[in-house]
C-alpha cells in the first residue's frame, strides 16, 4: 500500500493557479507581489482578448526559497479594453514591479483589474469577467541581489 502525497511532496512543482472571483485573484497577487518585469513582457492580443506578462516572481509559497525567484506567466482572459496611467510605455528599458493585482468590479461579473506598481504605476484591464492565471515557466533560480522584499504574511 502507498502513503498519500503530503503538501511538502509538492513544494517544488510549479505553480499553475487559476482565478475566477475577486477571493481567488488575491491569492494570485499574493504570490505575484514584487515580481518584475521588462515593459517589453507585457502583451495584449486584442483578436484573443488575452493580455499577459512574462514576470519574474519570488517563491513566496516556498519559505525555505525566499531568495529564489522563477519565471511565470501572469495571464488574463475576456479582456476587452487595456489602459496605463504612470508608465512611460515608448522607454523599452523601463523594469516595472508589481505589487498588487485586484478588481474593481462594475456590473455583471464585467469590471477593472487593476495591476499596481511601484512608483505610481497602473495597468487597468477592463474584462468581461475574472479569467487570471499564474503559470510558472522556468525552473527558480536565485534572484542576483540575493535579497528578498518583506512580504507581507
Amino acid at each position: 500500500m502507498s502513503d498519500d502525497a503530503t503538501f511538502e511532496d509538492g513544494a517544488e512543482c510549479p505553480l499553475n493557479l487559476g482565478a475566477l472571483d475577486a477571493d481567488d485573484l488575491s491569492v494570485i497577487s499574493s504570490l505575484a507581489q514584487d515580481a518584475v518585469f521588462p515593459i517589453t513582457e507585457m502583451k495584449w492580443a486584442i483578436r484573443q482578448r488575452r493580455f499577459a506578462i512574462l514576470l519574474n516572481r519570488f517563491r513566496w509559497e516556498d519559505t525555505a526559497a525566499r531568495t529564489e525567484r522563477v519565471q511565470a506567466v501572469l495571464s488574463f482572459s475576456t479582456v476587452l479594453e487595456v489602459a496605463s496611467q504612470g508608465i512611460d510605455r515608448s522607454d523599452r528599458d523601463t523594469v516595472l514591479s508589481l505589487l498588487s493585482v485586484t478588481f474593481e468590479p462594475t456590473s455583471d461579473g464585467a469590471g477593472h483589474i487593476l495591476l499596481t506598481l511601484a512608483g505610481d504605476g497602473v495597468i487597468r484591464l477592463t474584462v468581461e469577467a475574472i479569467e487570471a492565471t499564474l503559470k510558472d515557466v522556468t525552473r527558480p533560480y536565485t534572484a542576483p541581489s540575493k535579497s528578498t522584499p518583506k512580504h507581507p504574511d
